[in-house]
């Protein structure tokens, strides 16, 4: 099963696909950058303009070749912590929605991930609005 997961839980795990632009210093496993957003658009703190364009990204690919790509226990990572606006939810609700497929948090239910959409930004987050603490190592 594909689940999705942050660099600094899941960054040494041999299943481990990054899904960004950069990586940690001590991050050795694979990379896939046809996932990764453009650095202009990792800038972006707009969450529309970010959604739509990234969906066209996402849109541009073949979900199912990406799949076969990524393998059947990817874990696709990036630097945000869990339910912090990030587009590995995006990536899984993508490939949800192409594949029919369920792609949770590693190590949380599926119905615990707020959409996309609902999910606050980095920018917004205040420890008490239930989400992890942003620091990554």
């Amino acid at each position: 099963m594909i689940t999705t997961s942050n660099f600094a839980k899941s960054g040494k795990d041999s299943d481990a696909v990054a899904i960004s632009q950069g990586v940690p210093w001590f991050y050795r496993g694979k990379r896939y950058m046809p996932l990764a957003p453009p650095r202009w658009l990792l800038n972006a703190k707009d969450p529309e303009l970010f959604d739509r364009e990234y969906r066209k990204q996402l849109d541009s690919l073949d979900a199912k070749q990406v799949a076969e790509d990524l393998g059947p226990d990817a874990i696709l990572l990036c630097w945000e912590s869990f339910n912090v606006r990030c587009h590995r939810r995006l990536v899984a609700e993508w490939l949800e929605e192409k594949l029919g497929i369920v792609v949770p948090e590693l190590e949380h239910e599926r119905a615990e991930s707020l959409p996309f959409n609902k999910q606050p930004s980095k920018w917004d987050v205040r420890p008490s609005q239930g989400t992890q603490s942003l620091r990554l190592f």
